[in-house]
């Protein structure tokens, strides 16, 4: 089991992350707009670096739903690798089979 403030921290992110998307790509947007002015353009690169660096959608990791581990997680079922195992060969997932050979 992850440490509970890393899972927490990590939900803090995601949470910033969806309050300030669309201002985000606004600013990106002009930011990156070839037809404005160069000092709008500047404008809005520097009102988008003093925006909070967790607000930007790379800094969330992909936890585990259950353990919280950070590491080897398959993005379809949102579990780590370890959790994934566990669960298909209770059966507990529909359609996942182990293989054997």
């Amino acid at each position: 089991m992850a440490k509970k403030s890393a899972i927490d921290k990590n939900k803090k992110r995601a949470a910033l992350v969806a309050k300030s998307a669309t201002k985000r790509a606004e600013l990106k947007a002009q930011a990156n707009d070839k037809n404005a002015s160069p000092e709008d353009r500047f404008n809005a690169s520097l009102k988008l670096a003093k925006m909070p660096r967790d607000s930007s959608k790379v800094r969330v990791r992909l936890r585990c739903e259950l353990s919280g581990r950070p590491r080897g997680n398959y993005r379809k079922f949102k579990l780590s690798r370890i959790a994934l195992r566990e669960l298909g060969s209770a059966g507990q997932i529909p359609g996942l089979v182990k293989s054997s050979w």
